[in-house]
């Protein structure tokens, strides 16, 4: 069996068995490294070696997690939590069911804003999000639509607008490995190309908004009480401090292209400010790094795999054998390339990096099965963001369970991973094999 199956398998199997991510990356990295040729010491080289390329989203997100516990001592989403919890109190049923889609809409808007026109990409959940949850229970909304709106904030955009995010992926790696591997991308509309995909997102959503998760879920309020401050107190000045924070980080960030110096730099403000005490300083940052350091170690552990499937060398190999199989069957062809960025993308957790590891035998391949270049871009664009809604270790599921996990009653894999799987994988699988077939 080649080895990033197996791996993969693995991993999801354990996930799914609730095994916790950490471990079940680190046996499935184990697995693939000993079927891959790797023996135990080249395997945990290899693994050791991946570790470090996490490290720095590791720590940005334990600063981030710091800074959100300082801007929720401030009271900022507290201010906009308690005007909605006003609303669902009034018992007013209409102003209630214009709050849900409002909720619903303000995340999603916010979630696409993270990819396009602040990338700070999933920095904005342990912010918001948790401030929230109060009057997201009191609604009894599902915390499963919330994940699915988010990760559809997060993953949409960018496989679909040159901007922000977008363009990082769109131009500057997808167009970038199509045109090396030597097809002519001039002239190309990309946003053409992946239109119909994103179509494919849209569908998802609408089913996960509209049909899966529109009936109520209940949840303990008590345990929301206990780990989110719902009494939180706050006045103009402390308001006025956390926009200029939040304002500052953003700048800095942007700026320097550093999450790390950003949170610090909003972290500082509110401590200098007296907003956050000196004395309550020290306990807050680490407060704040516990609750952003399960996602580091997952996102560390995630490149310490990434890392072994590279090194075994069968990640080519299962490209190679899906060639094979094809044939000079475009239909069966553009739905095994489909198939093969799936389970690449959910092993490695990153659309980013999936690309070009797979565009150099799939360019090729589409251009012998007679492909058009748009075709091949949409291909390739699709095959790449596969799987990184679905995956345990993939930024766009751990980010919404970072928030909605808070109070310990939102379950990573079953209430993020397999829904926005089943509703986002499985579309985009059909709307991409369309798109092939069609462009």
């Amino acid at each position: 069996m080649n080895a990033v199956i197996a791996a993969v398998g693995i991993m999801l199997v354990l996930s799914l068995c609730r095994v916790h991510v950490v471990v079940a990356l680190i046996v499935g990295a184990l697995a693939g490294g000993l079927l891959g040729g790797l023996g135990v010491e080249g395997t945990l080289q290899a693994f050791n070696q991946g570790l470090g390329g996490g490290a720095t989203v590791a720590l940005s997100y334990a600063l981030l997690g710091a800074f959100a516990v300082a801007i929720a001592k401030s009271g900022l989403a507290h201010a906009l939590a308690d005007k909605a919890l006003t609303l669902v109190e009034r018992q007013q049923e209409g102003a209630v069911g214009a709050l849900k889609w409002l909720l619903i809409g303000l995340l999603l808007v916010v979630a696409i804003s993270s990819q396009n026109l602040v990338p700070i990409h999933i920095a904005f959940i342990p912010l918001l999000v948790p401030p929230l949850l109060y009057v997201l229970s009191k609604l009894q909304l599902d915390r499963r639509l919330i994940a699915c709106v988010l990760t559809f904030g997060l993953i949409t955009p960018y496989m679909f607008l040159p901007v922000g995010f977008g363009g990082i992926f769109l131009n500057e790696i997808l167009l970038a490995n199509v045109a090396k591997s030597g097809v002519d991308v001039t002239g190309i509309n990309v946003t053409q190309a992946m239109f119909i995909p994103a179509l494919g997102m849209l569908f998802g959503l609408l089913v996960a908004v509209l049909f899966s998760y529109r009936g109520k879920r209940v949840y303990d309020l008590e345990k929301v009480a206990q780990a989110e401050r719902v009494d939180v107190h706050y006045n103009p000045l402390s308001l006025l401090v956390a926009g200029l924070a939040i304002a500052a980080a953003f700048v800095v960030q942007l700026w320097l292209d550093s999450m790390i110096i950003g949170a610090l730099v909003g972290f500082v403000i509110f401590s200098v400010s007296g907003v956050v005490r000196w004395k309550e300083a020290d306990d807050l940052f680490t407060e704040g790094m516990k609750m952003m350091a399960m996602i580091g170690f997952i996102m560390i552990a995630a490149a310490g795999f990434a890392e072994v499937m590279k090194t075994t060398g069968e990640v080519k190999t299962l490209v190679d054998s899906s060639a094979e199989l094809i044939g000079h069957n475009k239909a069966i062809g553009a739905l095994l390339m489909l198939l093969v960025g799936l389970l690449v993308t959910m092993g490695i957790g990153s659309s980013f990096s999936t690309v070009p590891i797979i565009a150099a035998i799939f360019v090729p391949l589409g251009v012998q099965l007679g492909f058009s270049p748009l075709a091949i871009v949409c291909i390739v664009g699709t095959a790449g963001a596969l799987g990184d809604a679905g995956s345990p270790a993939s930024d766009s599921t751990l980010g919404p369970t970072s928030g909605l996990n808070a109070d310990g009653q939102h379950n990573h894999i079953w209430d993020s991973v397999v829904p926005t799987f089943l509703h986002y994988n499985l579309p985009l699988l059909v709307f991409g094999w369309a798109a092939a077939m069609l462009l």
